[in-house]
């Protein structure tokens, strides 16, 4: 079950993303629902939510801390299903690890695939003939769903903000970041049970170390 879900959202993930980055010039954008909800192609080099690193370093340095995260999380799941934990708490679990992955694979592959997405400078393509726009691992995340709900601008009386431009979620972000999100507040809002059995577990295992000791 795990597996399938993971697969499953990164199919949705990667063909989303590479078909906006192969059919969007960077920074082009249409309606999905009126003016609140759009696909607003832009890349981000950092981490989700266009929440960025400095340089190739930091870069390379998140890269490797997702890399190594995956692992983690991998490794965390298998003892969840050892151990039968309930199928909503894989399924959270599942779709944080998608997430991870899916964010993963841009970072790693697509500086390598595809060419640079330049701000209203035409189509990307694959595998072009001069390569990609950057190494391994330093690829950029593709981003674009965009969800302002409120999107309007402050009265003029309100002192210092008067006429400014107000948007509520600003952030562009893709199905993984979603993924992620929607697996951590599922497991927040209602595996709560989960945490309150893992804290018993570890109670558990403290009170048998004390025994031991005396």
């Amino acid at each position: 079950m795990v597996g399938l879900m993971v697969l499953i959202v990164l199919i949705l993930d990667q063909c989303l993303k590479i078909w906006v980055k192969t059919n969007m010039e960077y920074g082009e954008q249409f309606s999905l629902f009126g003016t609140w909800g759009f696909i607003h192609f832009v890349e981000n080099p950092g981490m989700a939510f266009g929440i960025n690193l400095g340089g190739k370093t930091g870069k390379l340095l998140l890269s490797l801390f997702r890399i190594a995260a995956v692992g983690l999380l991998i490794y965390y799941i298998k003892q969840l299903i050892n151990t039968g934990q309930p199928k909503g708490v894989l399924v959270c679990f599942a779709l944080i690890l998608a997430g991870a992955i899916g964010n993963i694979v841009d970072s790693a592959f697509y500086g390598l695939i595809f060419s640079e997405s330049a701000y209203h400078g035409g189509l990307a393509k694959a595998f072009p003939e001069g390569g990609g726009y950057s190494s391994f691992l330093h690829g950029k995340v593709v981003d674009m769903l965009y969800f302002p709900m409120i999107d309007t601008h402050w009265p003029d009386w309100v002192p210092k903000l008067g006429g400014r431009r107000f948007q509520f979620f600003k952030p562009v972000f893709n199905i993984a970041d979603s993924a992620i999100s929607v697996g951590i507040i599922t497991l927040l809002l209602f595996q709560r049970q989960f945490f309150k059995a893992d804290e018993k577990s570890t109670q558990g295992s403290e009170h048998k170390i004390e025994e031991e000791e005396e």
